[in-house]
Formats: structure tokens, sequence, C-alpha cells
């Protein structure tokens, strides 16, 4: 069967591992792997503008010594009546990966359904996995090991906190997701991340005061308030998410050698102010430079089949 990677659950907690462990010596080892995939070709269909997801994607399949080939909704007949079937059926005859950047989960499930190829999920409202690896490989960067850590998610309990929420099920941190009343992750979601943490440690808390779930934070971690499709409720979100601002006085709570995340593009003065996103706490950098790094192992594993990285040498 093709190993696609549409959530962490994808991966499981020994797959995770494995992509990390391979993200690590990408950046170890900047061009030493150019030709690993050499003469693949990695589609990527964006429903969604991006700045980050598709630039770190054509870096990352170029550092592979693949062709990246950008796939517009008004240039696929997908958008003309074609089924998502259908579709999948014929890029996996011209492809060796298939990344998507969409609305719906469902979509990016049925693509992987009739696909013979592997399907990336690039982005959907419900999960942000390329990201979540990103942001875990930013924190081991600054602490190593992650069982002992408490990270704190200030905000909406969107795609972004879901897929935290299924990296700590599976690395064993204790996250806290601090939101206003309606705007909690999904119930289903948090079940299944804390049977992980139940068998594996760590552990996961909702709460809605922000400084509760800050303080003595390892990391403070915030998005956007209003995510794509939603931003008609800007406004209205602003109210509602007053008090949820990271800035110097909530920082101040966190542990004293605490890192600051973001996952871009910042709103500055809504969930997050210059003094936090410019000042010493930040990792956001960072953490959006390990975009390439994160999904070159991710095009390397599923292609390859080599999780390991043995036949890198």
């Amino acid at each position: 069967m093709t190993d696609h990677f549409l959530t962490l659950d994808s991966l499981g907690s020994e797959g995770v591992r494995e992509i990390l462990d391979l993200s690590h010596r990408f950046k170890r080892e900047p061009g030493r792997h150019r030709g690993a995939l050499a003469g693949g070709r990695v589609g990527m269909i964006f429903d969604k503008p991006s700045t980050r997801t598709r630039v770190s994607l054509e870096d990352a399949a170029w550092a592979l010594g693949m062709l990246p080939i950008v796939l517009r909704p008004d240039e696929l007949q997908l958008g003309h009546g074609e089924t998502v079937a259908d579709t999948a059926r014929v890029l996996s005859r011209y492809l060796s990966a298939l990344t998507i950047r969409t609305f719906a989960h469902a979509r990016v499930e049925e693509l992987a359904a009739h696909s013979t190829i592997p399907i990336i999920n690039a982005l959907t409202d419900e999960h942000h996995p390329c990201q979540a690896l990103a942001d875990v490989m930013t924190l081991e960067e600054a602490f190593g090991e992650l069982g002992s850590r408490r990270i704190a998610f200030v905000g909406d309990g969107n795609n972004v906190a879901h897929s935290l929420i299924q990296a700590a099920g599976y690395l064993g941190f204790t996250l806290v997701i601090a939101t206003p009343e309606g705007y909690r992750p999904d119930p289903v979601i948090v079940a299944a991340a804390r049977a992980h943490c139940a068998a594996g440690g760590g552990g996961i808390e909702l709460v809605d005061d922000p400084r509760e779930a800050v303080r003595g934070a390892d990391a403070v971690y915030t998005d956007v308030w209003a995510s794509m499709g939603k931003e008609h409720e800007r406004e209205e979100r602003r109210r509602i998410f007053a008090g949820y601002t990271v800035d110097p006085a909530m920082m101040a709570g966190a542990a004293d050698a605490a890192i600051f995340l973001h996952c871009l593009p910042a709103h500055r003065g809504d969930e997050v102010t210059d003094e936090v996103m410019d000042g010493p706490w930040s990792r956001v950098w960072d953490q959006a430079e390990n975009r390439v790094y994160t999904e070159q192992a991710i095009l390397y594993a599923l292609i390859s089949g080599d999780r390991g990285g043995e036949r890198l040498g």
C-alpha cells in the first residue's frame, strides 16, 4: 500500500521520530543529498495562497534533485468538472508524489484513496502536519528531548493546534491550550492524543485563561485568530480574543528560558506584539526555515521508503 501523510497519525509514534531524525540530518548535511530523489517529480496543488508552504516545498524538492510542478486551481480540470478520483489516477501516472494545500480535509482523503503515489497534506482546515513537524523540530533544537517540557498554545483551537495536539501525543510533552469558550480544538482529536499520552507520557490540558497556560511554559505558541476562509470574522474575533495577545507581560509569566513560536503569517498587534516577534524569545525564523528540512524528510521517506535514511550514506 502507498504511504500518505495526511496527519501526524499517518506516521504514528515511530514514524514521527524517524521523520524528525531525518529532518535534523538534512539540516546538518546541507547539499550532501542533493541527488537522493534525482529524476523525481512532485506536484503541488494550491487551492489556498501560500508563501512558506510553496517556497519551502519547492526548496525541499530541488534539494533532493526533484522537479517541483506547481498546479493552480484555474489550471486544472479538477476545477472544471473532473472528479478528484480521476485527477488522482492521472497524476499518479505522472508524478512521484503530490502535495495539496486546500480547505476540506475530506478532499485530501479522497485524493489518497485513489492515488498510487504518496499524498502529502500541505494544509487543510482541520490539520497542518507539515507545520507541526517544523514546530517540534524547532523545539528539539532549543531543548533536546521534549518529554519533560510544557508548551503553551494561546489563541484559536485551529488546524495548527490540532496537529500540535497530535505531536504532543507522540512525543510526550505537555501541551496547554488556552482558547475562549467556543473556540476549543476538536474533542475527538484531543481524546485520541490523550490516549497516546497515557501510554507514552505528556498530556493535553485545555484552559480559558492564557496566563494560566503560559505560566512556567518552556515555549509559547500562537497563530492568527482568523484563519484563511474566516477573514470575515476578524473584527468579531478581535473582540472575543481580547486578552489573548502574546506580549512581553505574558512572556514574563513563562519559564526564564522560554521561546516564542508562530507559524506565520502574523497579524502583528493582534495575536502577538512586535516586541515578542522581534525580541529575544522569538524562534519564528528558525521555525520557518525548518519547514524545508522536515519537508525534505517527508518527501524522501515517503517516496523512497527509506525512513531510517540508511541509503543516504
